[in-house]
């Protein structure tokens, strides 16, 4: 306790005693005390102002101001900003009158044993009660006035949007507190709007909450509300499209707040209202990880992540840096998005070391060289030459990057004894149509083979998923800048399917995979309903406030070279076996020996660079048999 005093009091008031701000508290506080006790003596004895003559009040004065004082110090009331008034605050203020009361009482009956007028206990209790009001009351005056003139001095040119909420949850209710604060952001929630019956009828910090079903059109007019905003993580995709059409067709924008990851991960805050994206239509169900054995994997380890610069390395990146690695090491080839993942985990605050690393998977020498300096406990091999139809005319390209990257680093990391080793691989390696499903398939072979090592101790697994909303080679991007131009919508063919994941969700499970590999498994992730592309084509347009095939066209294209018209989740040569996760599963099947695939790397660092497009074609399907090819002419 007496370390403690010290250090509060040599913070809080030494070095800042002569400065305007702790003089001004100082006299305020002093006031309120002032003005509460001489209110409470008054109250005692019916405002009698003999009675201070008679209770030498300018003494009990003293004594309680230098008693109070010392608890506000030692409960950080001077230290706290006094325009920021919260109930952590509110609780620091009770228990600073608390101790006050409790010691007064004390040094009441103390005095009196030695003939010593005491300040009257009626008087204490009153003052402890009307003091803590008038503390408080102050600090919350200090609040509004902050929220209501100094957030923004142009705050009258600013025009205020009426919005609803719709969700009266503990999200929409945060959200509402949040915007109420900040007057200068311009918006002001005037209803709620919620499902739950319980709650209809009723008001929330002064809002009436009105049902989801009710006259839109009615409430819209009578409320004058030019905006919704979707506060809830209850609703599925369906309903949240159904809730943006229905207010469109009335002439109102929706938008949503963030999800509750990036508001838990510091990514947001709850009033950084966005636009409705398209992965909140879709209807998938959030993930639950397990975050107490993903911790332990990853806190105080030493984390190598390749092909850090994109979509998924960078997410991975993230996800690893709040988990507080004792190093995180980011490997890419482009020195450009390796610097923009650095700045971004730099900006992030994680308070880790980070060691950002320019080099290539298929560069033995220097991958050799970074684990067995750095020695990482855990790789994520996340780099890859992902395009499709531009693989197709470049396999060589592919199967240097895709396959021999993935062959060079696994051998790497086994020779270094790494703990795991976890390969990024995709749906499309399951009896792919295309050269890059089939060199990640070949890919998944060289961690298999790997792990039968003569002397191996590495943990090798892959992870397979779908197509990754928002990342680079994602067909979002592609329809969103076609909708800007005015369409036409490309689309190859009316019946492609495809599953879909957000990137904070695919890398979750990856990190999930993780936490529960023994080594050898390939694991599929639980991807949800597949969706049809032409489908997803439409919702977007409707997102963007038109209407498909009227204001927007969409145009059947054909389908691409190496294109599918719907992801597979399984070989026929493999078999599933249970997982602890319910959107995980696993497979195995018989790996190829590791001199059989030590004889394919062999090939393609000879051949890659020499055979000719229909060669390495050809080359590719000799190993991976179940490859559909589609040779040029």
């Amino acid at each position: 306790m007496k370390p403690r005093l010290i250090r509060l009091i040599r913070e809080a008031i030494i070095p800042d005693f002569f400065s305007m701000r702790t003089l001004g508290l100082f006299l305020v506080y002093s006031a309120i005390i002032f003005i509460s006790l001489l209110f409470a003596f008054l109250l005692r004895f019916d405002f009698s102002f003999e009675v201070l003559d008679k209770f030498e009040f300018i003494d009990a004065f003293v004594m309680v101001v230098v008693v109070k004082m010392f608890f506000l110090v030692f409960f950080g009331q001077f230290r706290g900003l006094i325009s920021f008034f919260h109930i952590p605050d509110m609780i620091k203020i009770f228990w600073a009158m608390t101790f006050t009361l409790v010691l007064l009482v004390c040094a009441n009956f103390a005095f009196y044993k030695f003939g010593y007028q005491p300040i009257p206990r009626g008087v204490i209790v009153s003052d402890y009660i009307i003091s803590m009001i008038s503390l408080c009351a102050f600090r919350m005056f200090m609040r509004i006035y902050r929220e209501r003139n100094m957030c923004d001095p142009n705050r009258s040119a600013i025009k205020t949007e009426r919005i609803a909420i719709i969700g009266a949850g503990d999200l929409g209710t945060s959200l509402a507190s949040d915007l109420m604060s900040h007057k200068s952001l311009g918006i002001r929630p005037v209803i709620f709007m919620d499902e739950d019956v319980q709650k209809q009828g009723k008001q929330i910090m002064g809002l009436e909450v009105l049902p989801l079903d009710s006259n839109l059109a009615s409430i819209v007019r009578g409320y004058k509300i030019s905006k919704v905003v979707i506060a809830s993580t209850r609703f599925p995709g369906k309903k949240i499209a159904k809730i943006i059409t229905e207010f469109k067709k009335l002439g109102v924008n929706s938008n949503i707040v963030p999800s509750y990851y990036d508001i838990a991960s510091g990514r947001a805050r709850v009033s950084n209202i966005r636009e409705v994206a398209i992965e909140d239509v879709l209807g998938r169900d959030p993930v639950k990880l397990d975050s107490e054995a993903i911790d332990n994997m990853l806190k105080g380890k030493v984390v190598m992540v390749t092909g850090a610069g994109g979509s998924i390395g960078r997410e991975l990146c993230r996800q690893i840096a709040s988990k507080a690695p004792s190093l995180l090491i980011m490997i890419d080839h482009c020195e450009v998005q390796l610097f923009q993942v650095e700045q971004e985990i730099l900006r992030g605050e994680y308070g880790i070391p980070i060691r950002p690393l320019v080099g290539s998977v298929v560069d033995e020498r220097r991958m050799e060289h970074i684990v067995s300096h750095f020695h990482p406990d855990i790789i994520f091999h996340a780099a890859a030459h992902k395009h499709v139809p531009m693989m197709e005319s470049q396999p060589s390209e592919a199967l240097k990057n895709n396959t021999l990257g993935t062959w060079v680093l696994a051998n790497v990391a086994s020779r270094n004894n790494v703990g795991k080793f976890l390969l990024i691989s995709t749906d499309k390696a399951i009896n792919p149509a295309n050269v890059m499903g089939a060199t990640k398939r070949l890919a998944e072979k060289s961690v298999q083979a790997v792990q039968k090592r003569p002397g191996n101790a590495t943990q090798f697994v892959a992870v397979r998923f779908g197509n990754v909303l928002g990342s680079s080679g994602s067909v979002i991007p592609t329809f969103k800048r076609q909708i800007s131009e005015g369409g036409p919508v490309t689309v190859t063919h009316p019946d492609v399917t495809r599953y879909f994941m957000t990137i904070p969700e695919a890398v979750g499970l990856v990190l999930q995979c993780g936490s529960q590999a023994f080594g050898g498994e390939i694991f599929v992730l639980d991807m949800g309903e597949p969706i049809k592309i032409i489908d997803l084509a439409r919702q977007l347009i409707r997102l963007s406030g038109l209407e498909p095939d009227v204001d927007i066209q969409i145009k059947i294209i054909g389908l691409r070279p190496g294109e599918k018209l719907y992801e597979e989740l399984q070989h026929k040569n493999e078999s599933l076996v249970e997982t602890p996760h319910p959107r995980i599963y696993g497979f195995v099947s018989e790996p190829p020996t590791y001199d059989e695939m030590k004889k394919i790397a062999d090939e393609i660092r000879q051949n890659a660079d020499s055979k000719s497009v229909n060669d390495l074609k050809m080359f590719i399907f000799e190993h991976v048999p179940e490859y559909k090819a589609q040779f040029y002419d």
